[in-house]
């Protein structure tokens, strides 16, 4: 017997703001749940969709809850990507509306995940109910649904993805919900995203008196010529779907309490937002080699520890994204840009499975206070969703 939709949704009929009221409702700050996902669960329940809660673990990371959810059987099958999880909230004093209390105010939903992303979820979840009613679903339609986006991303897309191909799950297309638009619905897509890559340095020396640097070996300005020459290499002038790679440096640190003491180590800490001409162990190699130019110059020694949350990867534009901007042009009545721009998101682990593109509601509140989404977008993204769903099974891209 299927579970009834919460807020009076039934099997023909989905109201996406009420749901995404309902989501937002659930304080599920990155690894608690509190109940979100149980709240999914129960309205595709209602819709037919077969629901798995798939649970991982990993030592020294939280314990994760994920829902993958399906409905219909074979190929094409399009799955919908996202996740419940959301940052905290901050200083709630400072927010209009109580964070978690889901409040319209003006025809303006405020709450934690109200951008990013528990209303694309729901916008999603109203469009599969209006064209699950059509039948005209020849494939599968599921949902991949993931508590650990914005936490270590350990638990989450990753460890589903390999356990569902392990099952011999094979997905043909991928939309993640991730807000995309930078001003209006319907600004952008994104068929990429850039790769990153933090890196650790520590510079050794002897620490010793100031006024005796003959008896010490001072890393510091070993430190700073490192850091120079990162800083002064233009890393490539960018690619066809790719802004210019950048390299930040994100801390520098000696802990020195003292005025008269040369210390002993000076560290530093940057993150490369890279392209596709770059991988992460190209990176690495280049780095590595600089510092071993500085080394060679003025001596001393070094540690460095590099590690990359994602590569750069790019969906060539083609039938799937056109089906997209199609069908955002549809209900808009802009042609958005394919972009690469931004951050990382679990859309780096998908790549690997399945061509997919990233497309939500308007990204400037996302994280901040007073997270907000607008009623009338997330009823427009419901249904952009729902004639992308339409497009994809009536001619479903090679």
């Amino acid at each position: 017997m299927s579970t009834p939709a919460p807020d009076g949704a039934t099997p023909h009929s989905l109201d996406p703001v009420q749901l995404a009221q309902a989501l937002i409702r659930c304080p599920s700050v990155t690894p608690d749940d509190a109940g979100a996902l149980a709240v999914l669960e129960r309205t595709l329940m209602a819709l037919g969709f077969r629901c798995r809660r798939m649970p991982f673990s990993d030592p020294g990371t939280p314990d994760i809850d994920n829902l993958y959810a399906e409905i219909g059987e074979g190929h094409p099958h399009f799955c919908f990507a996202g996740h419940t999880d959301v940052v905290p909230a901050g200083d709630e004093a400072r927010w209009s509306f109580p964070p978690f209390d889901g409040i319209i105010d003006n025809h303006v939903l405020f709450g934690r995940g109200a951008a990013d992303m528990k209303g694309a979820i729901a916008a999603f979840a109203a469009a599969a109910t209006r064209f699950l009613a059509t039948g005209a679903l020849k494939g599968r339609v599921s949902f991949l649904i993931t508590g650990d986006e914005e936490g270590p991303a350990i638990n989450g897309t990753r460890k589903m993805l390999e356990a569902l191909a392990e099952d011999g799950v094979t997905i043909d297309h991928c939309l993640v919900g991730e807000p995309t638009n930078p001003h209006r619905l319907g600004d952008m897509i994104k068929i990429g995203r850039r790769g990153s890559i933090n890196g650790w340095l520590t510079v050794h020396g002897a620490q010793g008196h100031v006024a005796y640097p003959h008896l010490a070996d001072n890393p510091v300005p070993r430190l700073v010529e490192m850091l120079r020459r990162l800083n002064e290499h233009e890393l490539d002038p960018g690619t066809d779907h790719f802004q210019p790679s950048n390299l930040e440096i994100t801390s520098v640190d000696v802990g020195n309490t003292a005025t008269n003491v040369i210390p002993a180590e000076a560290r530093a800490v940057f993150n490369i937002r890279f392209n596709d001409q770059h991988t992460p162990e190209s990176l690495e190699t280049w780095v590595r080699t600089v510092f071993d130019g500085v080394v060679a110059d003025m001596g001393g020694s070094y540690d460095l520890t590099c590690k990359a949350s994602g590569s750069a990867f790019v969906t060539e534009p083609g039938a799937f994204t056109t089906l997209v901007a199609e069908a955002v042009a549809e209900v808009t009545g802009q042609a958005p840009e394919l972009s690469t721009t931004g951050g990382t998101s679990d859309a780096r682990f998908i790549r690997a499975y399945a061509p997919v593109v990233e497309f939500g509601l308007i990204n400037q509140s996302m994280h901040k206070v007073d997270e907000h989404a607008a009623v009338a977008d997330i009823e427009g993204l419901a249904d952009i969703y729902f004639h992308i769903l339409s497009r994809y099974f009536d001619t479903p891209p090679a």
